[in-house]
C-alpha cells in the first residue's frame, strides 16, 4: 500500500469526514424511516391474521411469502424504476424507506404474529367476557405482552437494517455507501475511505446495540415480574 496514498487521505481527511458524516445522517433517516414503516406494517398485518377472514389471511400470506422471497436490492429497482417507468416518480429517499418498510414488514409481519400467539388465550377470553371488545383486548391485553416477547427480535432486525441501508446506494439514495463511492470515484483512495465507513457504522450501530440490548433487559425484569 502505497504511503503517499495515506499522507493524501490525512490531508483531505477533512473533506471525508463531512461527506461521510452527511451519508451517516441519511442513513440514520432511511433507517429510523424504514423501521417505523416496517413496525407499523407488521403490527398492523399481525393483527389482521388474528382475525376470521381466510380471504384477509391468504392475501397478507402471499405479501408476506413474496417480500421475503424476493432480495431487497430488486424491490428497490422495482420501487424506484419499475414504478418510474409507469408515471410514478420517487426520489430515492422515499424509495429507499417504502422499500425497507414492505421488505421489513413481511418479516416483522411473521414477528409479531408469533407473539401474539405466545399469549395465552385465555387472557383475551377473560377480556372478552368483561365487555372489552376483541380490538380493545388486543390493543390493551395482548399486543404489550407480544412485544416483550419480540423484542429481541425487533432488536435485531433494526441492526441489520442499519447495515442493510448500504443497499440504498443502488438507486442513488445519498447515504453512508454511496458518498464513499463517490469519494473513491473522485479520489481512488478505496482502503482509507472504507476504513472511514466502517468507523462510522460502527459508531451507529454499537451505541443502537447498546440502548436495545437495555431494552431487552428491562422487558426481561418485566416478565419475570
Amino acid at each position: 500500500m502505497s504511503g503517499g496514498g495515506w499522507v493524501r487521505a490525512y490531508h483531505l481527511l477533512p473533506d471525508f469526514l463531512g461527506m461521510l458524516w452527511a451519508g451517516a445522517v441519511m442513513t440514520v433517516i432511511v433507517t429510523a424511516g424504514g423501521f417505523v414503516f416496517a413496525i407499523v406494517v407488521g403490527l398492523l398485518l399481525a393483527a389482521l391474521r388474528t382475525g376470521r377472514s381466510r380471504l384477509l389471511h391468504s392475501l397478507i400470506y402471499v405479501y408476506v411469502e413474496v417480500f421475503r422471497a424476493v432480495p431487497v436490492l430488486t424491490q428497490l429497482f422495482i420501487i424506484y424504476f419499475g414504478l418510474g417507468a409507469i408515471g410514478i416518480r420517487l426520489n430515492p429517499i422515499p424509495s429507499a424507506v417504502i422499500g425497507f418498510g414492505l421488505n421489513g414488514g413481511a418479516y416483522l409481519t411473521e414477528v409479531f404474529r408469533s407473539g401474539i400467539e405466545s399469549v395465552n388465550r385465555g387472557q383475551t377470553e377473560a377480556a372478552l367476557s368483561i365487555g372489552m371488545t376483541r380490538t380493545k383486548a388486543l390493543l390493551y391485553i395482548v399486543l404489550p405482552q407480544a412485544v416483550r416477547v419480540v423484542l429481541p427480535s425487533i432488536a435485531n432486525f433494526a441492526i441489520g437494517l442499519l447495515k442493510d441501508t448500504s443497499l440504498a446506494s443502488a438507486v442513488a439514495a445519498p447515504e453512508l455507501s454511496f458518498n464513499a463511492h463517490m469519494l473513491v470515484d473522485r479520489t481512488f483512495l478505496s482502503t482509507q475511505i472504507y476504513l472511514l465507513v466502517a468507523v462510522f457504522y460502527l459508531a451507529m450501530s454499537l451505541p443502537l446495540s447498546a440502548v436495545l440490548h437495555r431494552l431487552e433487559r428491562g422487558a426481561a425484569r418485566s416478565r419475570r415480574a
